[in-house]
């Protein structure tokens, strides 16, 4: 990330992404976009990008695209309930995933969305579907207070 910009996203940071290399392209009410350019540490036995990066990127993109807060000082958060993920590809490592993340649905205290991963060349690499419960206060769009 470039540091010498603000960053458009201040509450999307978890040590979870750092370490896998994930970060937060796009965010807008129902839709994230979660980027990982892909090296060495990616990749299982077989060279190729390991699918549970895939599949993080999956669960994170869907939260993110349902918790989306306008106001930076206030924060939405919650809870994965069910994931599943069907892999269609495989990616190279040395590659940019993209997941594209995007609510289905919301109820009062789920929300339901769906993922897609891409390759650099814009090859579907797999897609999932996940259920996702909303923490205390963060069903309503305002959020809550970002110190809670």
């Amino acid at each position: 990330m470039d540091n010498s910009r603000p960053d458009p996203f201040p509450h999307a940071h978890s040590p979870y992404h750092a370490h896998l290399g994930i970060e937060v392209a796009e965010w807008r009410e129902g839709y994230a976009r979660l980027v990982c350019d892909t090296g060495a540490p990616h990749a299982n036995r077989s060279g190729i990008v390991h699918g549970g990066l895939v599949l993080s990127m999956i669960d994170q993109a869907a939260a993110f695209a349902g918790l989306f807060c306008p106001d930076p000082a206030r924060v939405r958060r919650a809870v994965t309930l069910d994931l599943d993920c069907r892999f269609t590809g495989q990616a190279a490592i040395g590659t940019r995933l993209s997941a594209e993340g995007r609510v289905v649905t919301a109820g009062r205290n789920v929300f339901f969305a769906r993922t897609e991963v891409f390759d650099a060349e814009g090859t579907l690499v797999a897609f999932g579907a996940s259920t996702h419960r909303y923490r205390a206060g963060s069903a309503d769009p305002e959020g809550v207070p970002a110190a809670e």
